[in-house]
This record gives C-alpha cells, structure tokens and sequence, in this order.
C-alpha cells in the first residue's frame, strides 16, 4: 500500500510539472512550489525553495508575492497528504523567517480573505502513522497562524529582532519589549504569550515524533521558541519594574499576564524535556528555565487592592476581575508573605538571570546526513558559530 501511494504522490508531481510547463503564466515559480513541496517523505531542497524566495523578493511585483500565497493555499487546501502538508508548510514557515517582509505583509492580507492556514480539518487517513502526523500538521499550522496574527500586533518579526543593548552600555542584549511602554506592553505580552501556547502545542505524539520530517519542521518551531522566550521574560521585567505606577485596571491585567507567564515557563521547560529525546536535540543548547518568582504575587495582588482607579471601565465589571484573579487569601498567606515577599530589584534580577543561559554562544559542526538535523542550515557545509538566540552567526 505504501509503496502504491508514494507512485502514485509521484505521478501526480509529474504531472503537475508538465502541467505548469505548459499552461501557467508563472511557470518556473508554479514548477518550483510543486517540487519543493512534492510527495517524497524528505525536507523540502533548498533550490526549489530559493527559487521561491528569489520569486517574492522585494525586487519582484506584488502580483507576484500574491500568486505565489494563492498556489501555496491552494497546494494546502487540495492535498490530502501529510507529507505534502508538512512541506507547504515548512516553505510558508522559511518564507516568514528568511524571505522578505513584504511576504508576510501580502500573507497577513490574504489571511484576512482566505483561511490558508485554518487546516482544522485536515486529515490523512491512510494509515494510523498518517493519523499521527496529521494532528501534528494541525498543530503546526495553528503555530504559524498565530505566528502571523502576533507580527500584525506587534507590527514587527520577533524572530527578525536583533538584541538590543542597555544605554549603560551592558554586554548583555534585550528585546524591544523590555523597553514598551505600559499601554504597548499591556497590547503585546497577550498576544506573544498566546504566540508561546501555540509553540508548545508542537509536540509531536505517537509514532509522528521520530519521523525526520516532521523532526525538521520541529527544529525551526524550537529555534523560534528561544526568542519569544527572551521577548516574554523581558517583557515581564518591564512590566514589575512599572507595575506600582499603574492603575488598578492595567494593573490586574499586569497580574493576569504575571500569572501566566509563570505557567507557560514550566510548559516550555517540559516541552524541552521532551525535544530532549529527539534525535533533533544534538543540535540545541537547551536552557534550564526559570519561573517568574511566585511569591511577588502576594504583593501585586496586595498593590491591586489598594490601587486607584483610573479607567472608564465600570467598578462592578472591574470588582469581578478582581475577584476572579487574587487567588492569595490574605488570611492564609500572611505568615508567608512575611518571609518570602520580594523587592522589585530582587524579582528583576532572578527574571534576567532566567534568561542568561540563552546568551551563551556554542560552536557547532553541522552534521552531513540530511536529516532533520540540518535545521535551516543545510545549505551550509562550512564550520559555524551558532547562538540560541540570534541562529547562525557569520
């Protein structure tokens, strides 16, 4: 049966191929996207994916970057193949990373119109290994929608951010969201917190998560992680270091993302522990993460009790969020409270050190086998530095 399928995958690539030699008006990017997305259970080869690149460059129409989404969805919404699936989406994933940003813009329209990553009901059911990867194709395209809806909020690729530097001149880098103010902040952390709950929904179950393709495609979700990782925690840093100036309504939406963040660390660690046993992990320094101090929450949810009101939301509508987050009962944590409460430097400064472990620099060989160990690298045979957070350093 397998070997039927895999013919008959490559009969229809063939002749999707002649098709487009003959009848399209965009024939060498129509061959290009058919082969770099064909039926053989392998990552997508670079030449046909630079030949989509260089197709939706900036140098190129917008009709252009236009038809080549349109194909795209369409090689989505058509196949009811999970290697073709996961390839369509690998390129569209390259294409948000490494292709130009105009891309994403023409992407994040066209996302508006269609639904081309809202796969919800995609199935391959061929074989029980298919229905395994299936899901993962799902989960998958719902990281790379939510990927898409946090650049239009953001405005800016978190994953394209160069580290900033500290005005005092520090060594050490930053993200932009270390330096938002309360409104813009209060705007993002939601949206990239949400970013992080769809990465950590990539875990590969079943027999999907020693496939090599689907541990290349994995690979890519886990290089991304470590920035929005470092986006969140500063982004929290940022938000202790204003919280005592805020109002009570920002301020309980400040508690809620505190919260969550705390969380969302300890997913992201056992999804690590996870990626840890691949065969993908010789490839990564994983950190050891650290929550948010828990015991700093007596003292915010303290603060919100206390804090003014300067919003035009309704008391009755904000005493129920209030209610529905302080989840520290004054009478049961005062003792508590007494010993473990921490200044605001002190959170600070555990939040910094969290991320530390992502700045260290490693020199890696990338491995010559093609399999999910070239990353984005494999067309890279020279010796490299590599960095959790900023990738391939040249």
């Amino acid at each position: 049966m397998g070997t039927w399928r895999r013919a008959y995958g490559a009969l229809k690539d063939s002749t999707m191929v002649g098709l487009a030699k003959v009848s399209s008006e965009f024939k060498e990017l129509d061959i290009a996207i058919v082969k770099a997305t064909n039926h053989e259970e392998c990552p997508p080869k670079e030449r046909h994916v630079r030949k989509i690149f260089i197709a939706t460059s900036v140098a190129r129409p917008r009709a252009d970057i236009a038809y080549c989404i349109y194909a795209l969805a369409k090689r989505l919404a058509k196949t009811r193949n999970w290697v073709v699936a996961v390839k369509t989406l690998i390129v569209i994933h390259r294409m948000l990373r490494e292709g130009d940003p105009t891309f994403k813009e023409e992407l994040l329209n066209y996302s508006h119109k269609g639904q081309i990553l809202q796969i919800s009901n995609f199935k391959d059911d061929s074989s029980p290994f298919a229905w395994d990867c299936s899901a993962w194709v799902r989960t998958y395209a719902l990281f790379l929608e939510e990927r898409l809806e946090c650049f239009g909020v953001l405005k800016y690729d978190i994953e394209a951010e160069r580290l900033m530097k500290n005005a005092q001149g520090s060594s050490k880098g930053h993200t932009r969201t270390r330096t938002l103010s309360c409104p813009d902040l209060l705007e993002q952390m939601p949206s990239l917190q949400q970013l992080l709950h769809r990465l950590v929904g990539c875990q590969p179950e079943g027999s999907a998560s020693g496939n090599n393709l689907i541990q290349y495609a994995l690979a890519l979700v886990i290089k991304e992680s470590f920035k929005i990782y470092c986006a969140v925690n500063d982004g929290i840093i940022n938000l202790v270091d204003m919280f005592f100036e805020m109002s009570k309504y920002d301020a309980i939406k400040a508690l809620e993302v505190y919260k969550r963040a705390g969380q969302q660390a300890e997913n992201l660690s056992d999804f690590y522990d996870l990626c840890k046993h691949l065969e993908l992990a010789r490839n990564f320094q994983f950190p050891t993460l650290r929550q948010p101090p828990p015991s700093f929450l007596a003292t915010m949810e303290e603060y919100i009790r206390e804090a003014p009101c300067m919003s035009n939301i309704s008391s009755k509508n904000l005493e129920y969020q209030e209610t529905n987050l302080l989840t520290y009962k004054t009478e049961e944590h005062a003792d508590a409270t007494e010993n473990t409460e921490l200044s605001v430097d002190e959170v600070k400064e555990e939040l910094v050190e969290a991320v530390e472990p992502l700045e260290r620099i490693t020199e890696v060989e990338p491995p010559l086998e093609v399999t999910a160990d070239l990353l984005v690298n494999s067309f890279v045979p020279c010796k490299l530095l590599y960095c959790p957070i900023l990738g391939r350093l040249r």
